[in-house]
C-alpha cells in the first residue's frame, strides 16, 4: 500500500492535478483499495483544518494583502533607500532591506515580493541597472518573507510539531538577519563588479522625514511580536490585532484605500486562504494514511541504518527538503515533510524549533528554485522578463542562501540563542 499510495501521488501530479487535490485523491484511493471506509476522508480532513493556531492563517494572509495593496510597501522602500541609497548599488540594497521590512508584517515570500518589486522596479529599470539581477534579488530577498516572525509557515509548523509559536518566531530573528546580510553582500560584490550606479546623497532632512511617514508600518511588527512575546496575545490573536491595525492605518491615517478596495483584498485572500486551509485538510489523510502505514518510522529506520550521525542525517534531510522544494509549494512541503521527519528528528535528539528553522529555510529556498518557485514568477511578472532569464540570475543567491541554511543546521545557536534568552 505504501507503494500504491506514492504512485498514485506522483502520477496525480504528472498529468497536472492540482496539489491538494493529488493528496486528497492519493489518500482516498489508497484507502478504498485497503478496504477503508471512506467516510474517514472527510473526518481527517475536518480533524486537520480543526486548530485554533491556524486560525492565525486567514488574518496574516490578510493583513499581508491589506498593507501590500496600500502604500506602506512603497513608504518602507522610501525609508530604506533614504539610509542607503546613496551607497553604489544601493537600491539592491533597498531592495534587500524593505523585504526584510515587509516580512516582519506580512509573514509570506510571495507577498513580500510582490509588495517590495512593484515600487522599487520602476525606479531601478530608471537608474539602469540589470534587469534580471535586480528582479533575481528580489526574488531571492522574498524568501526571507517566511523566515522573520510573524511566518505562515512557521504556524504550520508549530501546528504539526506541536511548538510553540512565540519560541519559534523568535528562532526566526537571527537566520532572516543572516539571510538579508549575506543578500547584501552579495549585491555590493556585483555592484562594484559591474559598477552598478549610486543613488542620491544621504540626507538627515530626508531620512528623518521618510522615518516620520513610514513610522507607522514600523511598528507593526513591534505591536504584533511584543505582544506575542509579553504574553498579552497569542498568535492567533496577533493575527487579528494585524487586520485592524492594517485597516485602521490604511482607511483612516494613511487613507491610501478606500472601502470600495476591500471587497478585492478580502476575496483575494479567501481565494488564498481557502487553497492554503484546503492542502492542510487533505495534507492529514495524507498524514493519517502514512501513519497506519508505519511510513515515517521505515523512513527514520532507512536513514539511521544509513548513519546514525546526526550531522550526516541533517545533511541528508536538507538535500531532500531542498529538492522537494523545487516542485512543491511551501505549505504543503512542509505538511507532509514534517510527520514523515519527526521520528528521526526526536531520536537524534534535536531541538524541535531548531529544526523548524531548518525546514522552513530549505523550503523558502524553494521559493527560487524553479519549477514551481512562486517568488521567480512573481517577481519576473513584476520586472516583465521570462522565467529562463531571472532563474539563470538567481542561481549565485540560491547558492549563498543554502550556505546560510548549512550554518542554521550546524550552528544550533543561530536559532536557539534569542528564544532561550527571552522564553527559557
Amino acid at each position: 500500500m505504501t507503494i500504491t499510495l506514492f504512485i498514485l501521488f506522483l502520477t496525480f501530479l504528472l498529468v497536472g492535478v492540482p496539489i491538494g487535490v493529488s493528496i486528497g485523491l492519493a489518500s482516498a484511493c489508497t484507502l478504498a483499495l485497503a478496504k477503508v471506509p471512506l467516510v474517514v476522508v472527510p473526518q481527517r480532513m475536518f480533524a486537520g483544518a480543526d486548530s485554533f493556531p491556524l486560525m492565525a492563517v486567514p488574518f496574516f494572509v490578510l493583513a499581508g494583502d491589506i498593507m501590500a495593496k496600500g502604500t506602506m510597501s512603497k513608504r518602507l522602500v522610501e525609508f530604506a533607500e533614504n539610509f542607503v541609497g546613496y551607497v553604489k548599488g544601493g537600491l539592491g540594497i533597498v531592495a534587500v532591506l524593505a523585504s526584510m521590512f515587509f516580512a516582519a508584517i506580512c509573514g509570506s515570500g510571495a507577498a513580500t515580493a510582490a509588495a517590495v518589486g512593484a515600487p522599487l522596479v520602476p525606479q531601478l529599470k530608471e537608474r539602469g541597472y540589470d534587469m534580471d539581477f535586480s528582479a533575481a534579488l528580489i526574488a531571492a530577498a522574498g524568501t526571507i518573507g517566511v523566515v522573520i516572525p510573524p511566518s505562515v509557515p512557521m504556524v504550520l509548523y508549530a501546528t504539526v510539531a506541536d511548538q510553540s509559536v512565540a519560541r519559534l518566531f523568535l528562532g526566526g530573528f537571527l537566520p532572516g538577519i543572516m539571510m538579508g546580510v549575506v543578500l547584501m553582500a552579495f549585491n555590493l560584490f556585483v555592484a562594484h563588479k559591474k559598477n552598478l550606479p549610486s543613488g542620491k546623497p544621504f540626507q538627515l532632512v530626508d531620512a528623518i522625514g521618510g522615518l516620520n511617514r513610514s513610522i507607522l508600518g514600523l511598528a507593526t511588527p513591534v505591536i504584533i511580536l511584543g505582544g506575542i512575546f509579553s504574553g498579552k496575545f497569542t498568535a492567533t490573536e496577533a493575527s487579528c490585532i494585524a487586520v485592524v491595525y492594517a485597516l485602521v492605518v490604511s482607511l483612516f491615517i494613511y487613507r491610501d484605500l478606500q472601502l470600495r478596495d476591500l471587497y478585492k483584498i478580502f476575496v483575494d485572500s479567501a481565494v488564498t486562504t481557502c487553497l492554503v486551509m484546503f492542502v492542510i485538510a487533505t495534507c492529514n489523510i495524507f498524514s493519517w494514511v502514512m501513519a497506519s502505514l508505519r511510513i515515517p518510522e521505515a523512513i527514520a529506520r532507512g536513514l539511521l541504518s544509513i548513519t546514525t550521525n546526526k550531522y550526516l542525517v541533517l545533511l541528508i534531510i536538507n538535500a531532500i527538503i531542498l529538492l522537494i522544494g523545487t516542485f512543491m509549494e511551501t505549505a504543503s512541503a512542509l505538511i507532509l515533510t514534517v510527520p514523515i521527519f519527526l521520528p528521526v528528528v526526536n531520536k537524534l535528539g534535536i531541538d524541535l524549533v531548531h529544526f523548524g528553522l531548518i525546514i522552513t529555510i530549505g523550503l523558502a529556498i524553494g521559493m527560487i528554485t524553479p519549477p514551481v518557485a512562486i517568488n521567480l514568477y512573481v517577481a519576473g511578472s513584476v520586472a516583465g522578463i521570462s522565467m529562463e532569464r531571472i532563474s539563470k540570475a538567481v542561481v549565485p543567491m540560491v547558492i549563498a542562501l543554502v550556505g546560510v541554511l548549512l550554518v542554521v543546521t550546524y550552528l544550533p545557536t543561530t536559532v536557539l540563542a534569542i528564544p532561550n534568552w527571552l522564553m527559557p
